[in-house]
């Protein structure tokens, strides 16, 4: 597939947040794969202006997958073909998603209630395609816990890997990740599997991979603000040492930094209202910062968030 699949450690594509700049700042701290946004094949193939942005990335994050979601084998096929010249090191289907925008149209996780459709599709993707295709799937959907299934018709269909979300549909992000769905996946294909679900830290990273067989753990909310979980979690699986967490003027840095190549994809205004989100992510666990968030809500330049960030971080400097 171009790169290692054994015990890596991705970023998991999210809306809003894994957006290039962003991208790049985890790849740069040790994510050996990263994930655009999805995107929407239909919105792909017929020009959309928005979809074209998602589709960006740098040369210093690859590898990169492009997502595509859709439902439509023949178009999600012509997305692949649009795009597989762009650079991308992979194809990724989105089956996961369960937000009722996109599932209310048959798409993201609501697949998974058409194993035959799955099939379909991922067939046609990988006729299309000259580069490996994956997909990213649930525990199930609509009472059905058929991740197992799924994974291994999208192996005999085509698809090189399989990222396995250890939570159905109906439970969004909520409640705990059911990591015995990602050891059912891995015992029942030969493709490689990552697992991703409640991976917030090296330990449990070691201990998802342990229990599962997984092949990789793809994070995703707990990198939001905390672009060094890859270093750490890299890091550990290699040595069992926990390096020591960022000190305030690297947080300042990594936070500046973002904030530029943010100004510098979007323009200024589109960058203070997107960092504002993330800002309350960069100051998550640290004390006393409730005003501070409150503040940064408001904020219309870049210098203020800057200001903001060094005065959220101040008790780390003081350590």
């Amino acid at each position: 597939m171009g790169f290692d699949w054994r015990g890596g450690v991705f970023l998991a594509p999210m809306a809003g947040v894994t957006d290039m700049p962003y991208r790049v700042i985890c790849a740069e701290m040790g994510a050996g794969l990263t994930v655009t946004e999805m995107v929407s094949a239909k919105g792909l193939v017929y020009g959309n202006a928005a979809t074209k942005r998602l589709l960006a990335f740098s040369p210093d994050e690859r590898p990169v997958a492009a997502q595509l979601f859709g439902r439509e084998p023949d178009v999600i096929a012509e997305a692949v073909r649009r795009v597989q010249d762009m650079g991308f090191g992979l194809i990724d289907i989105n089956m996961g998603c369960p937000a009722p925008k996109i599932t209310r149209n048959g798409e993201g996780s609501a697949l998974m209630a058409e194993p035959g459709l799955v099939g379909r599709i991922v067939r046609a993707v990988s006729g299309a395609a000259r580069l490996p295709v994956t997909i990213k799937i649930r525990k199930g959907c609509a009472g059905s816990d058929n991740a197992a299934e799924i994974a291994r018709i999208a192996e005999d269909n085509g698809a090189a890997a399989v990222t396995v979300h250890g939570r159905t549909r109906e439970q969004g992000y909520s409640g705990k990740a059911d990591w015995g769905v990602v050891a059912a996946v891995k015992r029942a294909v030969s493709i490689p599997v990552a697992g991703n679900g409640d991976v917030a830290s090296p330990e449990d990273a070691a201990r998802m991979l342990a229990r599962t067989g997984a092949d990789a753990v793809m994070i995703g909310r707990a990198a939001h603000g905390d672009p060094w979980i890859f270093r750490r979690v890299s890091e550990y699986l290699k040595t069992g040492r926990l390096p020591p967490p960022p000190d305030a003027a690297e947080r300042l840095d990594v936070f500046s930094r973002h904030l530029r190549g943010l100004t510098e994809f979007y323009g200024e205004y589109t960058a203070v209202r997107r960092m504002r989100g993330h800002f309350c992510q960069y100051a998550r666990g640290i004390p006393g910062v409730s005003a501070i968030r409150v503040r940064a809500a408001r904020a219309e330049r870049p210098e203020e968030l800057i200001a903001l960030a060094r005065e959220a971080f101040s008790p780390l400097f003081d350590n």
